[in-house]
């Protein structure tokens, strides 16, 4: 983009973080520098390039940064303040007017600062926004909706928004709780869904997979991925509970964070033969893994629309598996499965009701279901969603937002 101003990307998570926020803001920037100079302020340890990098790439500047437990709450509140306050600081002397700033709700206070330093240095500002605050809070329970730190998160999005010259939504259903703010208008609002990493095309379900060799059960209920503050472990422990006598189905269980730990926690506690739990899957071997199991699991709490959209849906899609989602029905990710028939959408809270789900699932001999959710997966793709993130940028460095 010749003539313009460069784009400041702005993420505490940045590769060699293995997180699924470093790998999509990493994709961003890779592809803008084909056409723009980018500069990534980073909170990841290790990320830096120094000042000289090849032509069309990226520069990394480091920020220093401590990353805390995600369940020492008040040491990583804590950890997270003196990164944004950094990461503002960064910004400042790096922005200029003609600027674009983009980055993402991670930590919940980057945005703020990020669309302040933008504001102060003429520069126009983008929200990438992966999960809505306070409601997020709210919704795990850590928060009272009337609370007077959710009032104050209220409080400063309204400001943001305002701030801001555009909010990047990756599902339909965050439109909705975006309008209650005054600062939102519906041309600050752009739809860009994340997209599949691994190639859509439907896998055989192989009875020599490493991962289905430990079990003879005819079929695997996968679960993949982060379980942070909006998912709920307990329903599916409770779901294989209930399917203990059914020798037919087994439960696959993968990933990290708070919820996985407390699934392991439970299965130390019950032991379920019917339950397996592997550590996080690397990505050399995570199109294998998703290919081990029939159907996946994505088990949200209470009052998910709008609030936060799994970005692993569209790599099981793309596997050509079917999906059960735990979750209200006008969900981002509940509008696909049910629009397409790619899977069962189940109420949060109601393990029974899972449970029913996952032997309709094992029942259920319909191929064209894979074929439908692999077909669905080409629709999240990289290139579409690159395109759309260089018309946003080309957009804003014009001035026309």
């Amino acid at each position: 983009m010749p003539g313009f101003g460069k784009v400041v990307i702005v993420s505490q998570h940045y590769p060699p973080d293995l997180s699924t926020t470093a790998a999509i803001m990493a994709d961003i920037a890779e592809h803008l520098a084909q056409d723009a100079s980018v500069l990534v302020l980073s909170g990841t340890p290790g990320s830096a390039t120094g000042a000289a990098t090849a032509s069309r790439r990226p520069v990394v500047v480091e920020i220093r940064n401590r990353m805390a437990e995600k369940a020492a709450l008040i040491k990583r509140a804590a950890a997270e303040a003196c990164f944004t306050l950094r990461a503002f600081m960064a910004a400042l002397r790096n922005l200029r007017r003609g600027d674009v700033a983009l980055t993402v709700t991670a930590p919940f206070m980057l945005p703020y600062a990020v669309a302040a330093a933008a504001r102060l240095k003429g520069a126009r500002s983008a929200l990438i926004m992966h999960d809505l605050y306070p409601d997020v809070l709210v919704m795990a329970g850590l928060l009272k909706p009337a609370s007077m730190a959710a009032s104050a998160m209220r409080l400063a999005n309204a400001l943001m928004f305002r701030a801001l010259d555009a909010v990047v939504v990756i599902g339909r259903d965050t439109g909705k709780l975006l309008s209650r703010y005054r600062g939102i208008t519906p041309n600050k609002i752009r739809f860009i869904p994340n997209w599949a990493t691994l190639a859509p095309g439907v896998r055989a379900v192989a009875p020599d997979n490493r991962y289905r060799r430990a079990n003879p059960a005819r079929f695997v209920v996968g679960l993949s991925g982060n379980l942070g503050f909006t998912h709920d472990p307990l329903i599916v422990f409770e779901a294989a509970r209930l399917l203990l006598d059914d020798p037919d189905i087994h439960f696959l269980l993968s990933g990290w964070g708070m919820g996985f730990e407390r699934l392991k926690q439970m299965q130390s506690e019950a032991n379920l033969p019917n339950v397996t739990l592997v550590d996080r899957v690397e990505d050399e071997n995570l199109e294998e893994f998703l290919s081990a199991a029939n159907v996946w699991l994505i088990p949200y709490r209470r009052d998910v629309a709008g609030v936060s959209v799994p970005s692993r849906f569209y790599n099981l899609l793309a596997v050509g598996r079917p999906v059960i989602l735990v979750s209200e029905p006008d969900a981002e990710a509940a509008l696909t499965v049910s629009e397409h028939d790619i899977g069962w959408v189940v109420p949060p809270g109601d393990a029974g009701e899972l449970a029913a789900a996952i032997r309709r699932a094992s029942q259920s001999d319909d191929p064209r279901r894979a074929e439908r959710a692999a077909a669905i997966a080409r629709h999240f793709n990289f290139a579409d969603a690159m395109a759309s993130y260089s018309l946003l940028v080309r957009g804003l460095q014009r001035n026309d937002g």
